[in-house]
């Protein structure tokens, strides 16, 4: 694994800095309010979202973080799942800017070809121009490619397939075609979604169609069996706290010099893997010689809450510590 991750964050956040500048901030707020819209998911299309340098410059600048930390957890997910694994080629399906492929690199070390496809000139141009500010040959040397996301798609071979923030713009027939040619195309298969009732949806869809094509989840569930979630009631989603940009306080406002972006994953392999025994599926409650974590366990076992208290020792001390969406109980302290 790759541990420069902080540094890859913040050289993403110095080559976001300057592309607002001269883009009236009137224009910018605009077109972020049209991107949350449609990447909430309230707007499916089969167009593309990004249509020219401002919309790309305003998406990038205020959702690129925030894709970048989301999926970076979901890759780490992966990567604890599958510690020896990693993957030499990786295609990121609807990439945009080329979020995905910063996670990428800062979690897995080593020489690897990267692909980003996507339907936006804009984006990818931009993609490119981002990259190339970045010290990572990986990064560097990536290929950007035009290419229509949705029915038909055909893409290469690759250890390591991504979508995020995708299925929500496609219509429900090439969300189905696009997630098959993923399984078909990747020993490995990351699919972020926003932390949304409707972006866990289409994630469990997706996982499912991942396990009919015969891949085994490796993350964040600790089976493969069916999602014990009652759909309606609830819904499974994480968190990763993102750094707020220049632009996050021009169109948002707010004090906090951070905000934390909710999404729904999944990663599935054709290769064996250690799921986590349990997953942390809210933020932990701590009380005065108390923990309370909501777990999802193995099949069978579903949804439970589990109380950590003092006479627990390390165990204690580890729940202290423990953040929503680790594995439970941590590595070292299993039995």
């Amino acid at each position: 694994m790759n541990h420069s991750a902080p540094t890859s964050a913040d050289t993403l956040r110095s080559a976001l800095g300057g592309l607002l500048d001269g883009l009236p901030p009137k224009q910018a707020t605009a077109a972020v309010d049209r991107l949350i819209a449609n990447y909430r998911g309230r707007t499916p299309t089969d167009a593309p979202i990004l249509r020219d340098r401002s919309d790309v410059a305003a998406y990038a600048a205020y959702r690129m973080p925030a894709t970048f930390e989301a999926v970076r957890s979901a890759l780490d997910a992966l990567a604890e799942a599958a510690p020896d694994w990693s993957p030499a080629s990786h295609v990121d399906v609807g990439g945009g800017t080329g979020a995905a492929a910063w996670a990428v690199d800062a979690t897995w070390d080593g020489p690897r070809e990267t692909a980003v496809l996507d339907w936006a000139d804009p984006a990818l141009v931009l993609g490119k121009e981002l990259a190339a500010a970045s010290s990572s040959p990986a990064l560097r040397a990536a290929e950007w490619r035009r290419t229509v996301i949705g029915a038909g798609l055909t893409l290469p071979a690759a250890d390591l397939v991504t979508l995020s923030y995708v299925l929500g713009e496609l219509t429900p027939e090439a969300r189905r075609e696009v997630v098959a040619e993923a399984a078909r195309a990747g020993q490995a298969v990351v699919l972020v979604e926003p932390g949304t009732p409707e972006g866990y949806l289409r994630v469990r869809e997706a996982r499912d169609q991942l396990l009919e094509a015969g891949l085994r989840v490796a993350a964040p569930c600790p089976h493969d069996g069916t999602c014990p979630i009652e759909v309606g009631q609830d819904w499974c989603h994480f968190s990763a706290r993102v750094s707020r940009s220049s632009l996050h306080r021009k169109v948002k406002g707010g004090s906090l010099p951070y905000e934390d972006e909710k999404f729904s994953y999944v990663a599935a392999t054709r290769f064996p893997v250690e799921p986590a025994a349990s997953r942390i599926t809210r933020r932990p409650q701590i009380r005065k010689g108390l923990v309370l974590l909501e777990l999802c366990g193995p099949q069978g076992e579903g949804l439970t809450r589990v109380n950590v208290t003092k006479r627990h020792g390390d165990l204690y001390k580890a729940a202290r510590d423990a953040d929503w969406g680790q594995e439970w109980p941590p590595p070292s302290q299993e039995s």
